[in-house]
C-alpha cells in the first residue's frame, strides 16, 4: 500500500465498531478515521467525528471522500422496534453509506454481516443477505464480508437473550463446533480492518469458523 488510507467507519459506538475504532486510530496504515455518530466521541488527533442524524445523511458532505469504508451497523428487531425499523438500520442504511462513499471515490468496503446470511433464510438472515447483495451491486473493487456467529460481548444496550446465549456459549465452548462458537468483537474488528486493507481485488467472505483461528 503506497500511502495510509482515509477510513470511514459506520457504527463506531457498537460492540464491534468500538473495537474497530480503537484499532484503526492506532494503526499507521490509516491516515484519518471518519466516524459519523449520533453523539460526540472522545477527541483524537486522527479522528473526524461528524455528529449526524442517520435518517437524513447529507450526500454532499466532504467527509464521504475516503479510500475505505467499514460498516458495523446493526440492531435487532426488538431493539429497532419493528421489522421495518430493523430493515432501515441493517439493510437500507449500510447500502446508503456504501453508495454515498462510492460516489465520492471510495474503492474498499468491509461489512459486518451474520453467519448464515442467505436469501433463503429467516427474516433476519434474509435482511443481512439483502444488505450484502445491495452493497455488492454498487461495485466496490475491494469488498469483504465478515459473517460472525454470536458476538461474545457485553453490550451497552441490553439484549437479554443474546447475553444468555453468550454465557452458555462460554461454558460449552469446547463442545461447540468452530462455526457456531461465539466470536470476540476484537477478532471481528481485526477481520474487518484486514478486509478494508486487502490487496487482492474482488470479493472476500470471512465465515465465522475463520474468526476462531
Amino acid at each position: 500500500m503506497e500511502k495510509p488510507l482515509d477510513l470511514l467507519l459506520a457504527g463506531a459506538t457498537g460492540a464491534v465498531g468500538s473495537h474497530v475504532l480503537a484499532a484503526a486510530l492506532d494503526d499507521p496504515r490509516f491516515a484519518k478515521v471518519i466516524a459519523p455518530t449520533r453523539r460526540p466521541l472522545p477527541s483524537h488527533a486522527k479522528l473526524l467525528n461528524p455528529v449526524v442524524d442517520f435518517t437524513q445523511l447529507e450526500a454532499s458532505a466532504e467527509w464521504w471522500r475516503v479510500d475505505a469504508v467499514i460498516c458495523t451497523l446493526g440492531s435487532t428487531i426488538k431493539a429497532a422496534g419493528s421489522r421495518a425499523a430493523f430493515v432501515a438500520v441493517d439493510r437500507e442504511l449500510p447500502i446508503q453509506v456504501a453508495r454515498l462513499a462510492r460516489q465520492a471515490g471510495a474503492t474498499r468496503f468491509a461489512l459486518n454481516s451474520s453467519m448464515g446470511a442467505s436469501l433463503r433464510g429467516n427474516f433476519y438472515l434474509r435482511t443481512k443477505a439483502q444488505a450484502e447483495a445491495g452493497i455488492r451491486a454498487i461495485g466496490y473493487p475491494y469488498y469483504t464480508i465478515v459473517r460472525p456467529s454470536l458476538i461474545d460481548a457485553i453490550r451497552e444496550q441490553s439484549r437479554p437473550f443474546e447475553f444468555a446465549g453468550v454465557l452458555v456459549a462460554r461454558m460449552l465452548k469446547p463442545l461447540i463446533p468452530l462455526r457456531y462458537r461465539a466470536v470476540k468483537p476484537e477478532r471481528i474488528a481485526r477481520a474487518l480492518i484486514d478486509g478494508a486493507l486487502a490487496e487482492a481485488l474482488g470479493e472476500r467472505i470471512i465465515e465465522s469458523e475463520q474468526l476462531q483461528v
